[in-house]
């Protein structure tokens, strides 16, 4: 059932669960990022915050392992949690009845914002969560209806022209009458927040690390603590670190590139070294070969970029069963 003393809300950023080991990563990726998400539920929990999803539960739309998906039902369960999907939680446009996420959503373990803003009391103050999963639009303004003023919340899960992400982004931070804050998902990397006007737009981060770069490295797993008050901000903000490993704990070491001295050996050395990578669709392999194939012959090069690429296709069809 829902509570009613919830005191504030718990931002949870991009979890990406899933049952393969991606990229560069040697632990169990799949029960580690789990725990995380329990963590996270648990301390939404004890603090009487309200669980908010960012969008990109999972990292694949579908075909996602059962014991993962009976695993989010049992800690989701008697759980009020509200959220947004990402573009890696549906395989179309929008979310259909084949993606992973909306078993969840069926099961009454996750309610999504989509259809209606969720609204309640925190502290004495009347609190509207709402949001725009991918690709729904942010709206121009937000009206709700009652005389007292509101806080209002508003998730989204969008490529935003944010301080740190110009390049990628395409929706520029406007003024949105009405909503006090946009939390943005998508983008796994805290950045500098954006004020326009009376809304503020702030960049969290999520709580997992996939890829093997240097904003990853950087990145702290966590979530965002938002707490009600009296004051006249009506909010206050907290970043609460998630329990984790050191980076170089987590992934293997880049690959390096053959010493032109000796490229031969160095080669073959750097291929033995692979094969405690085990790293999932063989992208150590991979990255590898277009480091030290540049000294050879166009068509040698070929022949083993070709008879790797049938090798990793292999090991996929295999990690399908």
């Amino acid at each position: 059932m829902p509570r009613h003393d919830y005191t504030g809300l718990l931002i949870i950023g991009d979890p990406h669960l899933s049952g393969r080991t991606p990229g560069f990563r040697k632990d169990d990726y799949s029960e580690v990022t789990l725990k995380k998400f329990a963590w996270a539920l648990q301390y939404a929990e004890e603090h009487r915050l309200l669980p908010v999803m960012l969008g990109d539960l999972f990292d694949r739309p579908r075909d996602n392992p059962t014991a993962l998906l009976c695993k989010l039902i049992d800690l989701l369960k008697g759980v009020e949690c509200v959220g947004i999907y990402g573009n890696h939680d549906c395989s179309d446009p929008e979310l259909k009845e084949h993606d992973s996420l909306s078993l969840l959503v069926k099961a009454d373990c996750l309610r999504l914002l989509d259809e209606a803003p969720w609204k309640g009391v925190m502290n004495g103050r009347t609190v509207f969560v709402g949001g725009s999963s991918y690709r729904k639009q942010i709206p121009q303004q937000f009206d709700c209806g009652i005389e007292t003023k509101p806080l209002v919340f508003w998730i989204s899960h969008h490529d935003l022209i944010v301080p740190g992400y110009e390049e990628n982004g395409h929706i520029p931070p406007r003024e949105i009458p009405g909503i006090n804050l946009v939390i943005n998902g998508h983008i796994h990397r805290a950045l500098e927040d954006v004020q326009r006007g009376t809304t503020l737009w702030i960049t969290p981060g999520n709580i997992s690390r996939r890829s093997r770069s240097d904003a990853t490295q950087s990145h702290v797993p966590a979530v965002l603590r938002i707490d009600i008050t009296e004051a006249a901000v009506g909010y206050t903000r907290t970043v609460v670190e998630v329990p984790h490993r050191a980076f170089d704990e987590v992934f293997h070491p880049a690959i390096a590139e053959a010493d032109a001295e000796n490229e031969a050996s160095a080669f073959v050395a750097g291929l033995a070294q692979l094969q405690a990578y085990r790293t999932e669709g063989g992208v150590a392999l991979i990255e590898f070969l277009e480091l030290n194939l540049v000294s050879y012959e166009d068509d040698v090069a070929d022949e083993i970029r070709k008879l790797a690429q049938e090798v990793t296709n292999d090991r996929a069809a295999d990690t399908d069963d």
